[in-house]
């Protein structure tokens, strides 16, 4: 478990090294050990997102962790027929989602700040303790941790996308 634990302390995604060690059972797959540290409040912009959670009801908390411009986004209007609808402005941009979960509207805030440097990607760890666990992880940082192996978020392949061109 050292070079989890490691790896998430050399990223700076590790709150308290002491808990997080003490947290983790032997022999448990890293991946799985990642989510028992999302869950427990231990990861550094870490969210645990309950299942009867409405994406409108997210937007705030995600879009605080997010950090940077997504700060400033605003949802103008909220429909919820015939699918739930989002209306939502940033800056200029002004869009209308679509979002029947929690993983479109990541989905959907990654694709909008997806060449703005001063904001966090989404990662979707999955799903433990009934509840689905989120990464906000820093751009520079996203593509050394696609490389690791305990690092298998549900929406790898859109993060790869966002990995900064040298």
């Amino acid at each position: 478990m050292a070079s989890l634990l490691d790896a998430l302390d050399r990223e700076r995604l590790l709150k308290d090294s002491a808990a997080a060690s003490g947290l983790l059972p032997k022999g448990e797959p890293p991946h799985v050990s990642l989510l028992r540290l999302c869950e427990a409040g231990l990861l550094v912009g870490g969210l645990t997102v309950g299942y009867g959670v409405r994406p409108d009801e997210l937007v705030g908390p995600l879009t605080a962790a997010m950090g940077g411009a997504a700060r400033k986004l605003k949802v103008v209007d909220v429909r919820e027929r015939p699918a739930l609808e989002l209306h939502v402005a940033a800056g200029d941009v002004t869009e209308r989602w679509e979002v029947e979960d929690v993983p479109a509207l990541v989905h959907n805030l990654n694709d909008l700040y997806r060449d703005a440097a001063d904001v966090r990607a989404v990662a979707v760890l999955g799903e433990w303790e009934d509840s689905l666990q989120l990464l906000c992880v820093e751009r520079r940082a996203l593509g050394r941790l696609l490389r690791q192996p305990f690092f298998a978020p549900v929406n790898a392949r859109g993060l790869q996308d966002l990995v900064p061109s040298r």
